[in-house]
């Protein structure tokens, strides 16, 4: 496998992880005042998905994929 397919599979996994945190973040509103108290966990978790996303993304447009 080369470089551009791993990135790409990359960008594919964290893409989906990075989805996957965004409903959970959404779920987490819709369901307020219950369970506030994970409104930290959930929203950091969702925010390093997505840095971790668009550094493989930039790294895949570098590698000229």
């Amino acid at each position: 496998m080369s470089d551009v397919d791993a990135l790409k599979a990359e960008v594919k996994k964290l893409n989906a992880q990075a989805t996957q945190a965004k409903m959970d973040l959404h779920d987490l509103s819709e369901e307020l005042p219950i369970g506030w108290e994970k409104i930290p966990d959930v929203a950091a978790s969702c925010h390093d998905l997505y840095a971790r996303l668009t550094q493989a993304r930039a790294a895949l447009k570098a590698a000229g994929g």
